[in-house]
């Protein structure tokens, strides 16, 4: 005897529909917004009524940065809706595009060091540019590791979520509206809201949190907690030598 197979039977199989793209997405996106809030009042807001007034390098240094998370965006929905190849393949360029990030931070850094130089001194500048040079350099080691292990995909995407948000730190300080300067738990609670979705999902999902976010998370608290540093004769050396270096150049 054959068994039942009328049109009401009940497949053996029911295939899943891959949902690990919504997270990142909503992730991605929530950096997004944070970026746009926090940059509005002082740059998008003056831009788009055409009341801004800042150099050519801070126009190309915000072009740039906004390419990025439109590249990562498309990067996560190529992901996201299996298209794999077309996603390493455009990796490739984004992480190229990373390396261009950096040089824009960089130069904008050198900028404002300048700018900040002339208006309020050599104390304000180095203790500026301190905190210019921090935020660079903890997104560096996540970039760098998101390269590394782009073959592991598992690895690759979260370390990619934990340097976009890493990048994404200026923003913060510029939300009037969460203080000034920004209280250490607020700045916590809002700066890493990307990993935090990641990290529900993670759970929710596997009912496990990855390291990568941990590292992040403590990762993203020294940043706010190595302040101190610019204070030290150490960095006051370091930063010597920037003004010097800048005042030989200008």
């Amino acid at each position: 005897m054959q068994p039942n197979q009328g049109p009401t039977a009940a497949p053996m199989r029911t295939a899943k529909k891959p949902v690990f793209h919504r997270a990142y997405l909503a992730a991605t996106l929530v950096a997004t917004a944070i970026a746009a809030v926090g940059f509005w009042p002082t740059y998008f807001g003056p831009l788009l009524s055409g009341a801004v007034d800042e150099p050519s390098l801070i126009h190309v240094h915000a072009v740039v940065y906004v390419g990025w998370l439109a590249l990562f965006i498309a990067q996560v929905v190529l992901a996201g809706t299996g298209r794999v190849a077309l996603h390493m393949k455009l990796g490739r360029w984004l992480m190229g595009y990373g390396v261009i990030v950096l040089t824009a931070g960089l130069l904008a850094a050198w900028h404002g060091f300048g700018a900040v130089l002339e208006a309020e001194g050599a104390t304000r500048a180095q203790t500026w540019v301190f905190g210019v040079l921090r935020e660079l350099l903890f997104f560096v080691p996540f970039f760098a590791a998101g390269w590394f292990y782009r073959r592991r995909p598992e690895i690759h995407k979260r370390l990619m979520i934990v340097a976009l948000t890493m990048l994404i730190v200026p923003a913060i300080g510029r939300m009037g509206f969460l203080g000034a300067p920004v209280p250490l738990w607020k700045f916590m609670l809002v700066w890493p809201l990307p990993v935090y979705i990641a990290m529900v999902y993670d759970f929710g999902a596997r009912r496990i949190v990855h390291p990568v976010y941990v590292i992040g998370i403590v990762a993203m608290l020294a940043q706010r907690l190595v302040l101190p540093l610019r204070n030290t004769d150490a960095w006051q050396t370091i930063a010597a030598k920037i003004t010097a270096l800048y005042m030989a150049l200008h």
